[in-house]
């Protein structure tokens, strides 16, 4: 075991809630280290490197016990990497119930993030002909906010899925990059296995890092290990019920093959920026988007609807999403197993949602329309405020704090980054 340094503060990942909360305190010469379970090797974009970010068997890939796919990033940035930075405000009723007031920070977060609708040149021929559908038939349809420097996008480009190469699209992992330059430290490879503690209060992390056991001392510990991270840590670090129900956001693809796109000039049939407008109809409980997949993830999601026949159609095909805003469920167990049922109601939600996107698809001309079996990527709600963490965030053990998905205290079903970015604020500047 290597010895012991001493830091103001320990922050467990790099995703959206820990890079923040890591920046700031770096930024009031706080001495901080982070600790990343993934690499940070330059984003090139690659099918190859997202599914070694994002496609790990029982590491960024876990099954729930119903054989749902559930993906989280493992890599600096954590899931914002590989997410199609779709920016929503956090739900400022929900917070309020439980004493949190995240105005301030969403007004700080919106005046320092890239945050703005695609301008129409950004916005790709199968986005636009889902738009004009959803809009003739009287849906509310609009331009998506998206986290991107769009100086920077590109048209016909579709690498938001695998990471962006460009530096366009915002990432948890440039919030960190920031903290290292204004003198954080950072520990890639370093897998932390439990939170040391002293008479019920938090005084470090023990972490493996190739092989060998290291441990840091600090301050105060932050956990922001993700939605399924940061419960395994809290349970070996004596805090056993946490975990008990969860939710995860399923979401289903349809698709459906069309004539005639209006490609304009420098355009490319199927590539393009995903999630470019959509609606969320929250108390129905789903939102739709528009999300042209690329190639390899595409002909992945026919072959998950039995449709192999459609593998070389991707770049005529539309395709939709719909993501439930599914109920609190399931559990993680002890060994990590991941029970997660996609409840009845679950079940009639994503229904609901692919009637109409069905409609809308038709109303494009689609052909033969189809859908995805469930898969789901935002894992929350495994240490809600409230239960485990109180409103600042703070575990029963005090000094240390979580700030990642799993804090989010009801059902979700919206994209998580802006909130976790405006958690993250908020916890620093109790911190400093």
């Amino acid at each position: 075991m290597t010895t012991e340094q001493h830091y103001d503060a320990i922050v467990v990942g790099t995703g959206p809630g820990g890079s923040t909360v890591a920046r700031q305190l770096a930024l009031q010469g706080m001495k901080v280290v982070m600790l990343e379970w993934g690499k940070a090797p330059p984003v090139k974009g690659t099918l190859t490197q997202m599914l070694s970010m994002g496609a790990v068997p029982g590491k960024s890939l876990r099954l729930t016990h119903e054989f749902m796919p559930v993906i989280r990033g493992i890599t600096l940035g954590g899931s914002s990497t590989l997410c199609y930075a779709t920016a929503y405000d956090p739900p400022a009723a929900l917070f309020q119930r439980y004493g949190i007031d995240l105005s301030k920070e969403l007004a700080e977060a919106r005046s320092e993030l890239p945050i703005a609708p695609l301008k129409d040149k950004l916005v790709g021929p199968m986005a636009r002909r889902i738009f004009s559908s959803a809009k003739a038939l009287g849906y509310p349809w609009q331009k998506l906010d998206k986290i991107i420097d769009q100086s920077l996008c590109r048209s016909a480009c579709w690498r938001c899925s695998y990471g962006c190469p460009y530096g366009a699209k915002w990432s948890a992992g440039q919030f960190a990059r920031e903290a290292v330059s204004a003198g954080a430290e950072l520990v890639t490879g370093a897998r932390v296995r439990r939170v040391l503690t002293k008479n019920r209060r938090a005084v470090g992390v023990e972490y493996t890092q190739s092989g060998t056991q290291h441990r840091v001392s600090g301050d105060k510990v932050v956990l922001s290990a993700g939605g399924l991270g940061s419960p395994d840590i809290l349970r070996n670090s004596g805090i056993t019920d946490v975990g008990q129900t969860l939710f995860v956001d399923p979401v289903v693809a349809v698709m459906g093959a069309v004539d005639n796109l209006d490609i304009h000039p420098g355009e490319r049939a199927g590539h393009e920026i995903p999630m470019a407008a959509g609606m969320s109809c929250h108390q129905e409980g789903y939102m739709l988007a528009d999300m042209t997949l690329p190639p390899a993830l595409f002909r992945a999601f026919a072959a998950q609807a039995g449709r192999p026949d459609q593998w070389l159609s991707q770049s005529k095909t539309l395709t939709m999403m719909v993501k439930a805003r599914d109920s609190l469920a399931g559990r993680i167990d002890h060994r990590g197993k991941l029970e997660k049922p996609v409840t009845e109601n679950d079940k009639k939600i994503l229904q609901t949602g692919y009637k109409h996107a069905h409609a809308i698809l038709a109303q494009a001309g689609a052909r033969s329309v189809y859908k995805s079996r469930y898969f789901a990527a935002h894992p929350g709600g495994t240490v809600k405020i409230n239960q485990f963490v109180d409103s600042s965030l703070q575990s029963d053990i005090r000094h240390l704090y979580v700030c990642d998905a799993s804090v989010i205290p009801e059902d979700w079903g919206l994209p998580p980054v802006l909130t976790l970015v405006c958690l993250g604020k908020r916890l620093a500047k109790s911190l400093f």
